[in-house]
């Protein structure tokens, strides 16, 4: 079975998201690289500071920091691509179809040391011992549902808090500009330099802001939506399979129903094939001399 879902654990880098962000930066850099004698006149450690400082202070002061940690993770995780997650659930019904077997062999009792030692997902655990407990296939389905809508609100919050930061990014940066402009009126009868400085900080915390809002922030809560989102259809597919388990459906029906949840073109019809073929092959066999006959003359 496929290890519990962790929307934040670090994944290998795929070229997509590398890709897409290396685009994302050329776009911003050329008209800096070409129209600035100075590069360097492009970064400000005061107007970063203020930005990234102000957003992540606020994020810790609104939500716990637990689910801050994991927003600061899906960042981290924003240029990685998690594997297909069609192909995790066309795994996770094999598993099912492996326990209906089980079930039709020696009843749901056979699952009891499955559910102590073979699973480590906790939902699928879950799951398994509302089935051992002889529960109505109503009963677990209401069960198994409320449990997968429970794990998607708390998997959701790591997504409020980006959202938060997204509208917060921009706000932190005109404080940076206002700082910026206090500096340099307090500094209008000084050196020069000073105000030269003091405007930097103004206009960079604004672009700092805005930039860390639309490219950092909005997608990273974007990727990790959906993240959120496959775990949950995920969840309804094994809570779909507990509910068979529980009414004893046949291996046969199980994966008719469950393959409901696939895409077409990864759906496993071997076995359903394999019965038509018997029957269709059964059902010809009578009429096949004559036709021979026919073809011979």
């Amino acid at each position: 079975m496929p290890k519990p879902f962790k929307p934040f654990a670090r994944q290998a880098y795929k070229r997509p998201p590398v890709m897409g962000a290396a685009f994302v930066f050329l776009l911003v850099l050329c008209p800096i690289i070409f129209g600035a004698h100075n590069f360097m006149a492009f970064f400000s450690l005061e107007g970063l500071l203020i930005v990234v400082g102000g957003v992540i202070a606020v994020a810790f002061m609104s939500f716990q920091p637990g689910d801050v940690h994991k927003a600061l993770d899906a960042i981290v995780a924003l240029f990685k691509e998690r594997d297909a997650r069609q192909q995790d659930l066309q795994r996770d019904m094999q598993e099912v179809m492996r326990w209906a077997h089980m079930v039709a062999e020696k009843g749901t009792r056979n699952l009891e040391t499955l559910g102590k030692n073979g699973v480590d997902d906790p939902f699928v655990k879950y799951g398994l011992n509302m089935v051992m407990s002889d529960y109505t296939p109503e009963d677990v389905r209401i069960m198994m549902e409320t449990a997968a809508d429970a794990c998607f609100e708390r998997d959701s919050v790591p997504v409020d808090v980006l959202q938060a930061m997204t509208s917060h990014a921009p706000a932190f940066g005109m404080v940076g500009t206002l700082v910026g402009m206090v500096i340099m009126l307090c500094n209008l009868n000084g050196n020069v330099s000073d105000m030269g400085s003091a405007l930097a900080v103004a206009f960079l915390s604004t672009l700092y802001g805005v930039i860390s809002a639309r490219m950092v922030y909005i997608p990273a809560a974007s990727k990790l939506r959906r993240e959120v989102e496959d775990c949950r259809f995920r969840n309804y597919l094994i809570s779909e399979g507990m509910v068979l388990l529980a009414g004893k459906k046949t291996p046969m029906y199980i994966q008719d129903r469950l393959n409901s949840f696939l895409q077409p073109e990864i759906r496993d019809y071997f076995d359903y094939f394999n019965a038509s073929s018997r029957r269709a092959v059964a059902s010809v066999t009578p009429i096949a001399p004559p036709l021979l006959k026919v073809a011979n003359a």
